[in-house]
């Protein structure tokens, strides 16, 4: 074989490898897209009622959380500077 058909012969390849890959790419996406489907319609998530108690108290409880720990970040930045001579 000249080299020039050994040349086609790979660009060849590469376009059959290329259009294998996308086309397997193709189906996948559909098949994914076609499952999600069948879940949402067969499997719908249940509607829960929202918890106005708990919604308030999981609130409170993160900004309580912050309150507690903004100190304790302020003193590890603190010590961070002092460390390293920064002010």
């Amino acid at each position: 074989m000249t080299p020039a058909e050994l040349f086609g012969e790979g660009i060849n390849l590469m376009f059959s490898g290329m259009g294998f890959v996308l086309l397997f790419l193709l189906i996948l996406i559909w098949a994914i897209g076609l499952m999600s489907k069948l879940i949402n319609r067969y499997f719908p998530e249940p509607v829960t009622p929202a918890k106005t108690s708990q919604n308030s108290t999981a609130l409170q409880a993160e900004t309580d959380d912050l309150a507690r720990l903004r100190p304790v970040i302020v003193a590890a930045i603190a010590h961070h500077r002092r460390s390293q001579g920064l002010n």
